[in-house]
């Protein structure tokens, strides 16, 4: 059954995918969340994808939450969480929903999204284009998933950003307004401070302003489950020095952190193609398999460096990517630029890969 799902997308779907709307992938992965959230909502529906592409993973327990598998979805797909109910379906056994903010906001201007094909890549300057926590919170309080309650089939996390309009300064209420909102909702929460698209972001991830962020939020989620409050990861960036990323640690255990994402995309531009070194003056971050080997390295590294478990993201466009990361230490693997490139045969496969 995977092969027919991976020939049938690579050869069928996929090619009428990448030419739609005059091969916008912006305007390509709108109508894919549409088609998904319409997919949640249609019990026959599901139960026909779901025959195709579900696949038993490997359960394990990370964080003190049980995913029934390895592979999960990483943030930036279902921003808004529209397709929340559809993702068990495709095979993964945890989705990421976000990078959402405590306000709506529009995100960078367009076009922000470039598909380095020769690559099998994207670079991306989205700039968290969402509806805001509120409205995250109202989908999902509406779809009746609340932490814990297994209403997704999966357990979902939550990615959390800063409104580019508010200042650096202001980025720690600006982070638990969010937090209010959508943790009631969330496995677990994802601190994006990472993203190449919004301006300074970056700088959170320094040690002080880490720590700060982190432990308001462990206070929050404390306060608001007692005993049990929802568990807090870190995302990382890839272009961050070691000494830096022992910083980062550093503040990420002391400030109460449950776990660590490594990584974001990059800035760096190493391994495009020929066909794709115009897209190199593009601002933005680049994901994809130009990203596999040094996503592979911190992961290596920050496993060495923290005994925080660490979900491993970045360039798993194959099998034996996913078993890299896993051997490199990550107790969970996220897709999104494989994903795309490889449809949900490529789950399944992991799946296969990793048993």
């Amino acid at each position: 059954m995977t092969a027919l799902v991976r020939d049938g997308y690579a050869g069928l779907l996929r090619p009428v995918l990448f030419r739609a709307h005059r091969g916008d992938p912006e305007a390509i992965h709108e109508d894919m969340i549409a088609a998904l959230a319409l997919l949640g909502s249609l019990p026959g529906a599901r139960g026909l994808v779901g025959a195709l592409t579900r696949s038993v993973g490997q359960p394990v327990t990370v964080a003190g939450v049980r995913f029934p598998g390895r592979v999960g979805l990483a943030a930036g797909m279902d921003k808004d969480g529209r397709a929340a109910l559809a993702w068990q379906y495709l095979g993964f056994a945890f989705a990421e929903l976000g990078t959402v903010t405590a306000h709506a906001q529009p995100g960078n201007d367009r076009p922000r999204v470039f598909r380095a094909a020769a690559s099998a890549g994207l670079v991306n300057r989205m700039g968290f284009n969402n509806a805001g926590a509120q409205a995250l919170a109202n989908r999902l309080a509406v779809a009746g998933i609340l932490r814990g309650n297994g209403a997704a089939g999966i357990p979902l996390g939550i990615s959390l950003g800063k409104t580019k309009t508010t200042p650096l300064e202001e980025a720690v209420p600006d982070y638990l307004a969010s937090f209010d909102q959508v943790a009631p909702h969330a496995d677990y929460i994802a601190v994006n401070v990472s993203s190449p698209n919004t301006p300074g972001l970056r700088t959170l991830q320094d040690g002080d302003a880490l720590g700060d962020l982190l432990g308001a939020l462990s206070c929050r989620a404390q306060r608001q489950s007692p005993g049990s409050p929802v568990p807090i990861f870190v995302k990382l960036a890839p272009d961050l020095t070691w000494p830096q990323l022992d910083e980062v640690l550093g503040a990420a255990a002391d400030g109460g952190a449950a776990g660590i994402i490594a990584t974001n995309t990059t800035l760096a531009r190493d391994g495009l193609a020929a066909p794709d070194r115009h897209l190199a003056h593009e601002e933005g971050g680049l994901s994809g398999a130009p990203l596999t080997a040094r996503a592979r390295e911190v992961v290596g590294y920050v496993t060495e460096h923290t005994t925080l478990p660490v979900i491993g993201s970045g360039g798993v466009m194959a099998p034996a990517d996913a078993q890299a990361l896993l051997d490199a230490g990550a107790s969970l693997i996220q897709l999104y630029t494989g994903f795309i490139y490889a449809g949900p045969a490529l789950i399944a496969a992991i799946n296969e890969e990793v048993r």
